[in-house]
């Protein structure tokens, strides 16, 4: 690709053909246009800020609108998109955007939840679909994927991410990008993508929605940055402004984040659109005095699209007639989203987006339902089993639990254009599936148990061989502006769940959220726990797919689960300490005298999160053996492989991933504990042996280095493979060299 524009990846006939069209409306354009091309304008969905404009129409026609967000339907998409191409000084088409994070009509698991399938593959696939749909319905722009990396289970985006891992985060924004745009921005089956939030909106303090960030640039660096790169590589189209301030300066001004690092460095070749009104929260902020000398820092910082403010349209203009914005760079801005424009086929046929036919055929289809089902299975994580799990379909079930029979929160506020009309619950699935099911609700939906809801369910408990206990909060409880402080269940719902289980009856807890909960106490009391998440359009069939064992629980966890919130944020790649507790140190009493409590530890809870990162169980039992690795030494444009042996010594299929972590010894800035460094996602029959092998490549250990630059130093390393970042199988070493 010639990294220069985008058109790199358009082929050379019409490459050309793009490239004049653009040069001939750059030429005829009048400054107050140029500027409606880097402007946005929301068409529906409103949020509580006093930004946007009621005439959209009006200011179609006028050429002040290059893209609408959040228009409602095919029809009301066509009528603007004619105003435009029809009406306006210049007919340039208007580019639709919408939030369409996990699915379209289809509605697959939280982007959290596929990123707990281990399996990018698949989420490339979904993200297809939800392309497919959505192009279909009139949308040519995804605000997706989220590749923030977060540590902090309270901020309600978190279901928006991959997690808190800078690998896997990376592959699923490789993946998403893939599965959105295709290998053809102009096939009727594609959409625009987006990586947001750039960058490090992940961090915000405290877990608090729209709060502020204060990282490192080594943190930036080697936590938040890679994701960026990796959709930069796949050839994402567009890039999203984050919130937050980076050094304190908000980053939809920061100069040296856009221009130096995103486009000098990583090479980024389309173009950068605002958040909801960053530009004129610059002025909030503390940056700007004014909406003018707003849109002066972001136009002249690289920012070049603005979701809804309003500074360009009412100041661009002028701030090039006073010579305080040079109208090469406003040129630079509108060339590289006419450039997407035409790449996307606009120019050919600006209404090739809305044909009904097409979207009666791709829509909500049998083979899209089906692939939503396989992703539910896949993302469900075992966290507990006891041998509740799996289900017998010929036992008496008693399911309890609003949430088993709640169509909306099996989705969050991010539901595309599905309909929960169109959710299959799990009492739904189950009563289809199994011979005898009784059903009570148990609790309200913010989680209120009454003394008459109790004691149907726990009637219902005492005759039946099982109880599912589907548990969770509410599907709004996730997202953006849905920070929570608390993490537990929310009412009385843990409660419900310890007298359940006092009926003497095996409990399986299934958990439907939008992020991981602190739940100890029911991991306590319940037989089995089965982080769930909110799964979609097909929550019921998946969900019951594992419960009944016809699917191995697939999931392995994203993050870390802390015991409580006070340990917030715990991740496994933490950085050392000068004063690590002693390996015979029992952390879960007390410090008994000074020799136990001048470490870093709590004296009053262990260091170790609930769950740890990667963790997640199986219905097979699969053991490891026959450890090994190639090579004790690599050169820098060398890697080694890590091979185990597997064996399913139980008579069902089962998965597991095998993981790889890495931690570099001694370097010129202190190295994680361990990073992971690779995986593999592996299907076994019962009974099946097989050797699995892991490539660990030199540029796996790149970091930040002292000396600024990107690169792995030569040094000793440690190895482990497991289960998760908290269960080791085996351990071995090896030496980087140069």
């Amino acid at each position: 690709m010639d990294d220069s524009s985008i058109l790199g990846y358009v082929d050379e006939d019409r490459r050309v053909e793009i490239e004049a069209r653009v040069d001939e409306l750059l030429a005829e354009m009048s400054l107050e246009e140029k500027a409606g091309q880097l402007t946005q304008e929301n068409a529906g969905f409103l949020t509580g800020t006093d930004v946007g404009r009621s005439d959209t129409a009006e200011a179609i026609a006028d050429g002040e609108v290059g893209s609408l967000l959040n228009v409602e339907s095919v029809a009301d998409a066509r009528k603007f998109q004619e105003i435009a191409v029809e009406e306006s000084p210049s007919g340039v088409p208007l580019l639709l955007a919408l939030d369409v994070i996990h699915g379209y009509r289809t509605l697959f698991p939280m982007p959290l939840a596929e990123a707990a399938a281990w399996d990018p593959d698949l989420a490339e696939r979904t993200a297809d679909v939800a392309a497919t749909e959505a192009a279909a319905c009139g949308v040519h722009w995804t605000f997706a994927p989220g590749v923030d990396v977060t540590r902090d289970p309270r901020w309600g985006r978190i279901l928006e991410t991959s997690g808190e891992d800078t690998l896997l985060a990376s592959e699923y924004a490789r993946a998403r990008v893939r599965g959105f745009q295709g290998d053809d921005l102009a096939a009727d089956d594609s959409l625009l993508a987006c990586a947001k939030h750039y960058a490090g909106y992940g961090a915000s303090e405290a877990g608090r929605e729209y709060n502020t960030v204060d990282i490192s640039e080594t943190t930036l660096r080697e936590t938040h940055l890679p994701p960026f790169e990796a959709a930069v590589d796949e050839g994402v189209g567009t890039v999203m402004n984050a919130f937050n301030v980076h050094e304190r300066v908000p980053v939809s001004g920061h100069e040296e984040l856009i221009e130096g690092v995103l486009r000098d460095e990583l090479g980024f070749a389309g173009f950068l659109i605002s958040d909801w009104n960053s530009f004129g929260e610059m002025i909030v902020h503390g940056a700007a005095e004014d909406r003018a000398e707003a849109a002066e820092t972001a136009i002249t910082a690289g920012s070049e699209m603005d979701m809804v403010s309003g500074v360009y349209t009412d100041h661009l203009a002028d701030l090039v007639r006073e010579g305080r914005v040079p109208e090469e760079r406003v040129d630079e801005a509108v060339r590289r989203i006419l450039e997407l424009k035409g790449a996307l086929g606009l120019f050919e046929d600006p209404y090739r987006y809305f044909d009904e036919d097409r979207a009666e055929e791709r829509v909500l289809t049998d083979d899209h339902r089906a692939l939503a089902r396989e992703a539910v299975a896949e993302s469900q994580v075992l966290l507990e089993n006891d041998g509740a799990l799996p289900l017998d379909a010929d036992d008496s079930v008693a399911l309890v639990g609003t949430f088993a029979d709640s169509q909306e929160d099996m989705m969050d506020m991010w539901d595309g254009d599905a309909s929960a009309a169109d959710v299959v619950t799990l009492r739904t699935a189950l009563e289809e599936r199994c011979d005898d099911v009784t059903y009570a609700p148990g609790y309200e939906r913010d989680g209120t148990v009454s003394d008459a809801a109790r004691e149907e369910a726990v009637a219902a408990a005492e005759d039946a061989d099982v109880v599912v206990a589907a548990v969770g909060e509410p599907g709004e409880w996730g997202g953006e502006g849905a920070s929570r402080a608390h993490l537990d269940l929310p009412g009385d719902q843990a409660a419900l769940v310890d007298a359940l289980a006092e009926t003497g009856a095996p409990v399986a807890a299934v958990c439907f959220t939008s992020r991981p909960l602190i739940v100890p106490d029911v991991a306590d009391t319940a037989d089995a726990v089965l982080e769930s998440w909110f799964p979609g359009t097909e929550a019921g069939p998946g969900v019951a797919d594992v419960l009944l064992g016809e699917r191995d629980p697939g999931g392995r966890l994203p993050v870390s689960v802390p015991v409580t919130e006070g340990q917030i944020p715990v991740y496994y790649d933490r950085l050392s300490t000068g004063r690590p507790v002693p390996d015979d140190v029992d952390l879960s009493e007390p410090p008994a005298g000074p020799e136990e409590r001048f470490h870093a530890r709590y004296v009053d809870i262990p260091n170790d999160p609930l769950y740890h990162f990667g963790h997640g169980e199986s219905y097979a039992d699969v053991t490891y053996a026959d450890w090994s690795q190639s090579t004790e030494e690599i050169g820098f444009d060398e890697s080694l492989a890590v091979s185990v042996t597997l064996e399913n010594e139980s008579h069902r299929a089962g998965t597991e991933v095998v993981q790889v972590y890495a931690h570099d010894r001694t370097g010129s800035r202190a190295r994680p504990v361990k990073e992971l460094v690779g995986y593999a996602k592996v299907r076994l029959d019962a009974g099946e042996r097989r050797e699995v092998s892991v490539e660990v490549h030199a540029g796996d250990l790149a970091f930040w280095t002292a000396e600024e630059t990107w690169e792995a130093e030569p040094g000793e390393f440690d190895l482990s493979v497991g289960r998760s970042a908290g269960d080791v199988v085996f351990e071995g070493e090896f030496e980087l060299v140069e």
